[in-house]
């Protein structure tokens, strides 16, 4: 028997109310060693989850009951840290954008080809494997009035008169932030960051580091001598200024 049969299969939850369609994709993944477990409506999808541990979940958006959106908002309200991929017939930019607000890790428009399903939720399973970088050991960073804890994804303001506040981020936006922390005044390309964190450097990735960039940004606003700016064609800065120093 070959280690490949040996180890033990990825747990899916797949999420679609096309139950013809649906026992086809299930069967196909199963064919290359994935453990699927159907739920043929939003919340049944969600009481199937609630049941067991899964290393990717895979929801239609549209559904009865609950739909693929309300679904994860469900989700990400006690989970972070779960891979979701949504699957919809629907390509607008801005449903796509939403899906990523909420925590998307990919997103696939309906009709699509299995292999390519198969392959994104490869890249989603081998970036969970990836050890860290030991370039990229520092785990708490300093600049401007920000502390930053990236285990425990707090960032932490002290204003001039040392009150603090906290945020507590999402799993990419602690990542993102991180990357910007340790490369600071240089530029952080955007190929990098999408490898790094996404796994791969394309359309729907890169919208979805733009809605982090923004959350970012946000975050960082109360200290005005902290911006993160964009570079033409190159990434972003995590722009440090001197107290006092004109921009």
């Amino acid at each position: 028997m070959s280690d490949a049969t040996q180890a033990i299969a990825p747990k899916i939850l797949l999420v679609e109310d096309d139950r013809n369609f649906g026992d086809v994709l299930r069967s196909f993944l199963e064919v290359h060693d994935y453990d699927v477990t159907l739920a043929t409506d939003g919340l049944a999808g969600f009481e199937a989850y609630c049941k067991g541990k899964w290393d990717v979940c895979i929801f239609d958006v549209m559904m009865p009951r609950l739909s693929g959106f309300e679904l994860a908002k469900k989700v990400r309200e006690s989970d972070k840290d779960t891979p979701i991929i949504f699957l919809t017939a629907k390509a607008m930019k801005e449903d796509i954008l939403s899906g990523f607000e909420i925590g998307a890790d990919d997103y696939i428009t309906k009709p699509f080809n299995s292999e390519e399903l198969l392959a994104r939720m490869n890249v989603i399973l081998r970036r969970s494997a990836i050890p860290p970088d030991p370039k990229e050991e520092q785990t708490e960073f300093e600049f401007g009035q920000f502390h930053f804890n990236f285990p425990l994804r707090i960032l932490t303001h002290t204003d001039a008169a040392g009150e603090k506040s906290k945020e507590k981020l999402s799993p990419k936006e602690a990542q993102l932030l991180r990357l910007f922390a340790i490369n600071k005044n240089d530029i952080l390309s955007r190929n990098e960051a999408l490898t790094k964190i996404w796994g791969e450097d394309n359309y729907f990735t890169a919208r979805s580091m733009d809605v982090f960039v923004t959350k970012l940004r946000k975050y960082v606003k109360p200290d005005e001598n902290i911006e993160i700016v964009n570079i033409h064609g190159n990434g972003f800065q995590l722009l440090i200024r001197s107290e006092g120093s004109e921009a």
